[in-house]
């Protein structure tokens, strides 16, 4: 996938719509490491990786990382509660590598006039990755997490430093690299 927008192809949205969502849409490089939002901030966009890798994650007050979410290409990432409940941001964006991607500002997501399927496929597939997420922290393995992580991220596996899936995991480094381990002598 190349923009968002090509979602909406094929789609019965009317030019005029189209013209105003590309108008919201704006395409950006961003540099490895280059924050997009920060916790506490307010922010009215999302952003679509069209190439390169974000991750969403907050710090704790110890100082610690805790991811939450990545977003490959294809995938949109940003705080859905300043979206819904325009509320300030408790999550942190940046770039894991250097990246195109399109913010989108966060009316696009709240239209109701757009195909539901789009807004429906988009939405569902996040919520569902959350969900899912959420149930295997609070009753899976550390190596059934870690199989899902693969599951779902398959094209992030050897892009993203180890340290980074133990955070998404909740798990330590060590912890991590011992189940790899492990699993690899099965």
């Amino acid at each position: 996938m190349k923009s968002f927008l090509d979602n909406f192809t094929g789609s019965n949205i009317t030019p005029e719509a189209l013209r105003e969502l590309k108008s919201k849409i704006k395409t950006k490089r961003v540099e490895k490491g280059e924050v997009l939002l920060r916790k506490g901030e307010k922010s009215s966009s999302g952003y679509f990786v069209k190439s390169g890798l974000l991750r969403s994650y907050t710090v704790d007050e110890k100082g610690k990382e805790h991811i939450f979410m990545f977003a490959p290409e294809g995938w949109v990432i940003g705080d859905i509660g300043l979206q819904i409940a325009e509320k300030e941001s408790d999550l942190f964006v940046d770039a894991i590598e250097q990246s195109e991607i399109e913010v989108i500002r966060s009316d696009v997501f709240l239209r109701t006039d757009l195909p539901g399927e789009v807004a429906i496929t988009k939405r569902d597939r996040r919520i569902y990755v959350l969900q899912k997420r959420i149930i295997m922290l609070m009753s899976a393995s550390l190596q059934d997490r870690y199989l899902d992580f693969i599951d779902t991220y398959p094209d992030i596996v050897q892009r993203v430093p180890q340290k980074m899936i133990a955070s998404y995991l909740g798990v330590t480094p060590e912890a991590l690299s011992k189940i790899r381990g492990d699993m690899a002598k099965k």
